[in-house]
């Protein structure tokens, strides 16, 4: 019992002497880290409305305001721990060792954020417009630093990470995509009139686009038909309800109109055995 005593009065003895040494700079370390925090806010506040009466991107400004708060924190924990006599260099090596490491495993992750980055920087598109990424199609729903997200027609939601969109093919059809078909006619037809009907079947279809007209021609000839080619533009949200709407629209004109639509036809001859 007096041996528990002795190590508890010991135990008292060492908080006494370490508030008695050390406790100006205790209320030192916590006054500038109070002070920190503070100051952060509000300067996180001050490049956050400096940045956005700038031609610079809302994102990328929230962005480099919430880096700015983190350096001012870092730099007065940095000032409180010097305050209480603790030696930061060990404290900075083994952070540029924990970063090196945390680098290498989420190199995937960091280039996304590069990436991100650099979209929202040069700004290739913006929410509502419709890209084809890696044969991907979809308007823009969402941009976020790592990731892009999508929506298509069957309102699917794609998620996009942001290093796909750098350095690759990406197409931006802003808020519409093209759809293109193509009908065969017999050689016999009238090609001129055929043409015509199939252009002007397409401009009925309340889908499509009045901005871009409708592009219709000979596609090519196949061996058995004459291709009829037609291109139009449409919502991306109404992409394959306007394209088969329009495919049905010029079956029925073609056959109103007598045109006919020939199907593949193979001639065989059967040679018999010569004796």
């Amino acid at each position: 019992m007096e041996k528990e005593l002795e190590e508890v009065g010991q135990f008292y003895n060492i908080v006494i002497e370490f508030i008695t040494n050390y406790s100006f700079q205790i209320i030192g370390v916590i006054i500038i880290l109070a002070i920190g925090v503070v100051a952060s806010k509000y300067i996180h506040r001050y490049v956050l409305k400096l940045l956005l009466k700038t031609t610079i991107d809302e994102t990328l400004g929230g962005f480099i305001a919430s880096f700015v708060r983190f350096l001012v924190v870092a730099m007065m924990a940095i000032l409180a721990l010097g305050k209480l006599g603790i030696s930061i260099a060990p404290f900075i090596a083994a952070l540029g060792a924990i970063s090196l490491t945390a680098g290498l495993a989420l190199q995937g992750s960091v280039s996304n954020f590069a990436a991100g980055l650099v979209l929202i920087a040069t700004k290739p598109f913006k929410i509502g417009d419709t890209i084809r990424v890696h044969d991907i199609y979809g308007e823009v729903q969402e941009i976020k630093l790592a990731y892009t997200i999508l929506i298509n027609e069957d309102k699917e939601q794609i998620t996009i990470p942001n290093k796909y969109m750098i350095g690759d093919v990406l197409v931006n059809s802003y808020l519409f995509r093209i759809v293109e078909g193509s009908v065969g006619i017999s050689y016999d037809s009238n090609a001129d009139k055929s043409i015509k009907l199939v252009k002007e079947t397409i401009s009925t279809c309340k889908e499509v686009s009045d901005e871009n007209e409708p592009i219709v021609g000979i596609e090519n000839f196949g061996d058995s038909s004459i291709n009829i080619g037609y291109r139009y533009w449409v919502p991306t949200n109404s992409f394959f309800k306007a394209q088969y709407e329009v495919n049905l629209k010029i079956l029925k004109a073609l056959n109103e109109a007598k045109i006919a639509i020939p199907f593949p036809q193979r001639e065989i001859r059967m040679l018999g055995d010569e004796k």
